[in-house]
């Protein structure tokens, strides 16, 4: 592996940093009287504790089709993550959703969190504020130490990238890459640049990652976890509710990084002159409330300067144990990165699908077989 990444993510234009390693980005534009008093007594309850009513099905396809624009659909993720749903999720809903939304992947997913807490609601319930304090701690301990004990190790990446007008959630997807990565603690994150739409690349020619037209990202398997734990970052933590994540229970947590703390972070774009703006970071983190393991991140980068090109920057991680010569450890398994741009008075979105395939020991060849070439599916939820 003879290029070390740059860490960030490109987007033809501009870069924006998430850690050490960080990420980069390049834009190619390509919601009686028999029952009377019991109904009542029952709303009198619920609001003396504080809590509303989950969400009925005719309430939330009502919601739906008062979608407006993207910060509708936003304000929407937030009632359903609040309330939660009093209705089965069913296919039918699932594609509703797809349509009046624009495919507005936070509503989604906060849907189908809402469905896994619907069934199973009393093993889903919050924890009280000490245990979930000390998942937190126990959890940070973990990170830290996981990182740090990092194993060297090779991976294959398999990328499938598209574009799309911002808000329309039509994303035309444009190549697909495979790409070998490396990683030792000595050396970090290298990347070689194996395949482009099935074709063969020669790395001592046009192999650089780093290089490509369109979005590149890193620093998934070490900078973004330890960012959010290490104590310079002073992250703040929440506990917002529960889910279930590969059948894995799990506390989540709204957390954020101010602007000033987050030091390894920021957009960059590139150019005849190289510009930049600093960037703080909010997300939710899931954890494993079992094993104190981090097995999700989805993050925003936050305060980027008005009136500079790039507006937005997401990324989700879904992280697993990972074996590794007969030893597990936690490892990405799966990165959804976007950004996007502003560029001739029209705002641009980028998607980078990564799929991380064939952990091995460092110094193992990867090699691409068939099943590499497959293109992508979306996950859907399990029943």
């Amino acid at each position: 592996m003879a290029e070390k990444a740059e860490g960030s993510l490109r987007f033809f234009g501009f870069s924006a940093r998430g850690g050490q390693t960080g990420t980069v980005m390049a834009a190619s534009f390509r919601s009686m009287r028999l029952f009377f008093v019991p109904v009542l007594l029952a709303a009198l309850c619920i609001a003396a504790l504080g809590q509303e009513r989950p969400i009925s099905q005719t309430e939330y396809v009502q919601k739906l089709y008062g979608i407006q624009s993207a910060a509708s659909a936003d304000e929407l993720v937030v009632e359903v993550r609040r309330r939660g749903v009093a209705f089965p999720v069913t296919d039918g809903i699932r594609s509703l959703t797809r349509s009046k939304s624009k495919n507005h992947e936070g509503l989604k997913r906060a849907l189908e969190e809402a469905e896994r807490r619907r069934r199973d609601p009393e093993g889903t319930r919050l924890p009280a504020p000490a245990e979930a304090a000390s998942v937190l701690e126990k959890t940070r301990a973990n990170t830290l130490a996981l990182v740090d004990d990092m194993p060297d190790f090779v991976v294959k990446q398999l990328i499938t990238r598209s574009e799309a007008f911002a808000g329309t959630g039509n994303w035309r997807p444009y190549d697909n890459l495979i790409i070998a990565v490396s990683y030792s603690a000595e050396k970090g994150e290298q990347y070689k640049v194996l395949s482009k739409n099935g074709a063969p690349v020669d790395f001592q020619t046009s192999g650089s990652y780093s290089g490509l037209d369109g979005a590149t990202s890193g620093g998934e398997f070490v900078e973004d976890l330890r960012k959010i734990f290490k104590e310079d970052s002073k992250t703040r933590f929440e506990a917002e509710s529960t889910d279930v994540v590969r059948g894995r229970k799990a506390i989540v947590y709204n957390y954020e990084i101010d602007i000033e703390n987050n030091k390894h972070g920021g957009v960059g774009l590139k150019g005849p002159v190289y510009r930049s703006s600093p960037a703080g970071e909010k997300g939710r983190i899931w954890i494993d409330r079992d094993n104190f393991r981090v097995i999700r991140i989805e993050y925003e980068l936050t305060d980027i300067e008005p009136n500079f090109p790039v507006k937005a920057v997401t990324k989700t991680i879904d992280y697993d144990e990972v074996a590794i010569a007969g030893e597990n450890y936690l490892l990405p398994v799966l990165s959804d990165f976007r950004g996007k741009v502003e560029g001739s008075g029209k705002l641009f979105e980028q998607r980078n699908l990564i799929r991380f395939r064939g952990y091995q020991k460092y110094g193992t060849e990867v090699t691409i077989v068939e099943e590499d070439t497959k293109p992508a599916e979306e996950e859907k939820p399990k029943p």
